[in-house]
């Protein structure tokens, strides 16, 4: 499936992400203690910071992956990788969706601990915390990915 194919949207504020950040740093704290983070880019970004403040954590890296085009999942590009296999790691990213990214990022980093805030069934077992499950045909509207702008009403969405 590619995710154009979505047929759900799950909007998320900023206020809303940092709280789910927030309670992923509390559900990590047992884990660790960890040596640093390695934010998936882009979207792990916002919520590797949130947790690096939060756990104190001074040490912050990025994986850089290329997988979505607008919405479309494409094959997964290594823009920039890490060294070592992981070991004291804190992997964050903003969601698992099919999983492809987080397989690629496990295969490159298998002994780091993985966390997201966000959970699609299909990759939900790449990943060893995670905060919210959605399901597969939800496409989740970031708050970096999004506009104010006026809404059409759920009963004309469903009627069309």
């Amino acid at each position: 499936m590619t995710t154009k194919s979505a047929q759900r949207t799950f909007p998320v504020s900023w206020e809303e992400l940092h709280r789910n950040a927030k309670a992923l740093a509390w559900r990590l704290i047992e884990s660790g203690p960890f040596t640093g983070i390695v934010a998936i880019t882009r979207g792990g970004l916002v919520p590797a910071a949130i947790v690096a403040r939060e756990l104190e954590i001074r040490l912050v890296d990025t994986f850089c992956v290329a997988t979505y085009d607008d919405r479309t999942l494409g094959q997964p590009q290594i823009l920039k990788g890490i060294e070592g296999d992981g070991t004291g790691l804190l992997i964050i990213d903003d969601l698992v969706d099919t999983g492809v990214t987080a397989r690629l990022v496990r295969g490159q980093l298998p002994k780091a601990h993985f966390a997201t805030i966000y959970a699609k069934p299909a990759g939900r077992p790449l990943v060893d915390t995670f905060i919210t499950e959605v399901s597969q045909d939800t496409w989740i509207l970031f708050p970096w990915d999004t506009e104010p702008q006026s809404a059409v009403p759920v009963a004309k969405q469903v009627l069309r």
